[in-house]
């Protein structure tokens, strides 16, 4: 009974390693401000649409263990395909089956949404096929996570429009992100342009931010994420990069409370700092990347 026992826990821990769960607050977050942008939806809506979205997210996670399991052996042999916990196959198979769960659950909700979800599908295993060595591979990435702005408006029967420039905004944050966090295994940074590209959300977000406390913390709360990214690259310790690439996944969500500052919906601001918050704790537990 003892053995069994432990089976099912390493088999739940390995599965929340391979889907960085850590950083689902964050696909939650996005969700709450495109729809803040977009109107607003019932409470249960917003929930369904964030649980399918989740499930694409993971699905992308899984996937990008299985197809980089040749490189990982190389370079992080403590991934959990690398080392043993679980076959490629399995994941594969998981990875896509979530991928086809997430569409079909948006495509019920609503039709356009399906139809983002499948772009969005596409993405995913595009960015996970061809991503090593590429250069516009993060921009591939920034492209998922705008799509997810795109797909939450779409499902709450919104014009996608409406979310458009916050969505292009968050593309160019992911971006910086995505092209940071390939140094990770390195411990420094190899050019400090994606770090400005970061900063266009900010550009995007102030003209129209209409000042209130939830307004102010997250103004707050990412100046000392700032702060805290820029000290860690500038020293570049072991481990530095890494613990700021988590801290900027994290700000994903302070991202979103800014732009659901824009929507006069005070309610997703402190949803949004709620799941950076959450992100944070999480990250204490399972890798962020």
């Amino acid at each position: 009974m003892g053995s069994l026992a432990t089976r099912r826990v390493g088999a739940w821990t390995t599965a929340l390693k391979l889907g960085r769960v850590s950083n689902l607050p964050t696909v939650w977050s996005n969700v709450v401000a495109a729809v803040a942008l977009s109107g607003g939806a019932s409470p249960l809506l917003v929930l369904a649409i964030a649980a399918a979205v989740s499930l694409l997210y993971v699905a992308g996670m899984f996937l990008n263990d299985a197809f980089d399991r040749e490189i990982d052996a190389r370079e992080r042999p403590e991934r959990p395909i690398p080392s043993g916990e679980v076959g490629g196959e399995l994941v594969f198979v998981v990875g896509f089956s979530l991928l086809v769960i997430g569409a079909v659950t948006l495509m019920t909700i609503e039709q356009e949404a399906g139809a983002y979800a499948m772009l969005l599908c596409g993405a995913i295993v595009l960015y996970n096929w061809r991503h090593k060595g590429n250069p516009v591979a993060p921009f591939v990435m920034g492209f998922c996570r705008a799509l997810v702005y795109v797909v939450a408006a779409a499902a709450v029967a919104a014009n996608p429009s409406d979310v458009l420039l916050p969505a292009a905004a968050l593309l160019a944050y992911v971006a910086g992100l995505t092209y940071t966090a390939r140094m990770e295994n390195l411990d420094r940074v190899g050019s400090w342009w994606p770090l400005v590209v970061m900063a266009a959300p900010l550009v995007v977000a102030l003209p129209h931010l209409q000042l209130s406390v939830g307004a102010i913390i997250s103004l707050v709360l990412l100046a000392g994420c700032s702060w805290r990214v820029g000290q860690l690259l500038l020293r570049r310790g072991a481990g530095d990069v890494g613990r700021a690439v988590g801290i900027m996944i994290a700000a994903i969500a302070l991202v979103d409370a800014l732009f659901s500052a824009t929507s006069g919906a005070p309610y997703a601001v402190y949803v949004c700092i709620a799941c950076f918050l959450f992100t944070l704790v999480l990250q204490r537990y399972i890798p962020a990347s």
